[in-house]
């Protein structure tokens, strides 16, 4: 081989891996820059005192006057976001 093919391949490599951390870099930074696709509340359900029963798919959790009592989730279940399911409005 000579020297011509060796240097082409080693800038060839180099410019390779300057092309992957640009793209890696480029990535995360849009990643943590991009809103979320979901809102985050700020106040959590539990938190609500008009809301007297709620659930995030897996357990449902009400207010008693011994306090909060919620159900055991199932094994396989994968929570989603918490709802309130009855107000007390009045």
């Amino acid at each position: 081989m000579s020297q011509t093919s060796i240097r082409s391949n080693t800038s060839t490599e180099r410019l390779a891996l300057i092309g992957i951390a640009v793209v890696v870099t480029a990535t995360v930074v849009i990643g943590a820059l991009a809103p979320s696709s979901h809102p985050s509340s700020s106040v959590k359900v539990a938190d609500d005192p008009t809301c007297i029963e709620w659930s995030d798919g897996c357990q449902v959790c009400s207010r008693r006057p011994e306090g909060i009592a919620c159900s055991l989730p199932g094994i396989a279940c994968v929570p989603s976001g918490e709802r309130c399911l009855i107000r007390n409005d009045g």
